[in-house]
Order: structure tokens, then C-alpha cells, then sequence
């Protein structure tokens, strides 16, 4: 969602995107390790979650597999190396495989799941404010987003959808962490020609719709 002011049109105040006002890129996106994923403040760390989610829709896509045939084919591949490598040991004299118990913190998913509610009740106010008819434009807006995704959804399955959605999520945070006066401009003038078109359509349509007469609230 998009941040401005009535003023913009005379060049005043510049188009903010994700509505965070003067906020930063990194701030309006939790601040957290979730934002240093998304902008790639950790390369290694983003790196492989871009790299396993491309492997995943590679090997469900691409070749194919099915979930717990891919589930059952990695575990007794870990199987098969495990054992080569403690009989190895045995043998060779290699050092014995030492794996520590994986314990992620508390913290990481509390921090997760605060971050996934909070974005939850942002969305779904939004989503409440603009269905109850509060906000023309965005209501319009919203069905035809709603529209063209759902004519997406025709020709995507849901799996290449995801992959993409989540590619999008990895990568124009990002880009536009990076490139943000770009964006920010073109934003500005995609933003200016929707009120122009709205505007007209509102003074060539939604005006001559005929109104009842409005009742006047009583007084106590």
C-alpha cells in the first residue's frame, strides 16, 4: 500500500511505497531478521533460501516428484551417507560424524509468528475497511487485482504461483531497498494517471448514478 498526500500532484510530498511514510525500507519491514532476509542484508542466508525454494519447485515442477517420495528418496540418501561415512570412519581412521542436535531458538519463532500476525491484522483491517465501502478507489481497486489473479490462477497451477510469489518476495524488497527514487517516481506518475482516470470515470459514471433522497438524522 502506498503512502502520499492530497498535495503530490504539486510535486509537495514524493510517493512513499509499503506505507511507511518516512520510514525506512528495513523499518517498514519488521526491522527484524525477517527484513534482513528480504533485503538481503545476510547474502549467504538469503542466497539459500532462494536456492532451496528454486530446488523445491525445480524437483516438484520440473521432475516432477511427489512430496513424500522426495521425503523418503532425501532420507535414505542422509541414511546411505551417514552410514558410508561412520563405516568409513571405522576403517580409514576418519573423524566419526558428530551431528548436534538442531535446536532453533524461541526467539526466531516468536519473531516469526509476530511478525505473520502482525501483517495478518494489518491486512485483513485494510481488507474490512475497504470491503464495507469506506474507500472507493481501493474498493475498485481491490476487484480487480482480485479479478486479474483469479484469471492468473487459470493458466498458472498453484504450485508455479507460489514459487513466483515467493520470488517476488525475495527479490523487489531488495530492488527496491536498492533503486528507491526510481521506484518511487514511477509510482508517483502510475499514481497520478490512476486519479486522473479515476477522476473521469467518476465524473462520467458514478455522478449520474441516481441517489435516493438522504434522510436527515433526528435530533435527541
Amino acid at each position: 500500500m502506498a503512502s502520499y498526500s492530497t498535495n503530490y500532484d504539486n510535486g509537495a510530498t514524493r510517493l512513499k511505497l509499503f506505507g511507511r511514510g518516512q520510514r525506512s525500507v528495513h523499518a517498514a519491514l519488521g526491522g527484524g531478521k525477517v527484513a534482513d532476509l528480504l533485503l538481503w542484508r545476510n547474502k549467504r542466508v538469503s542466497g539459500a533460501v532462494l536456492s532451496g525454494v528454486a530446488v523445491v519447485w525445480f524437483l516438484f515442477e520440473v521432475v516432477e516428484y511427489n512430496f513424500i517420495t522426495l521425503l523418503c528418496h532425501l532420507l535414505i540418501t542422509a541414511m546411505l551417507v551417514l552410514f558410508i561415512w561412520s563405516v568409513g570412519a571405522e576403517i580409514f581412521r576418519w573423524t566419526p560424524p558428530n551431528i548436534p542436535k538442531l535446536v532453533l531458538k524461541d526467539s526466531t519463532f516468536r519473531e516469526l509468528a509476530s511478525t505473520v500476525h502482525k501483517r495478518f491484522n494489518q491486512f485483513l483491517s485494510l481488507f474490512l475497511y475497504v470491503a464495507c465501502g469506506n474507500d472507493a478507489k481501493l474498493f475498485f481497486l481491490g476487484i480487480l487485482s482480485l479479478w486479474f489473479l483469479g484469471q492468473i490462477g487459470n493458466y498458472i497451477n498453484t504450485l508455479n504461483l507460489v514459487f513466483f510469489g515467493l520470488l517476488c518476495i525475495e527479490t523487489l524488497p531488495f530492488l527496491y531497498d536498492r533503486y528507491e527514487e526510481e521506484f518511487d517516481d514511477l509510482a508517483g506518475k502510475v499514481y497520478k494517471q490512476m486519479r486522473r482516470t479515476y477522476r473521469k470515470v467518476e465524473a462520467d459514471v458514478l455522478e449520474k448514478i441516481p441517489r435516493g433522497p438522504v434522510k436527515e438524522k433526528k435530533k435527541a
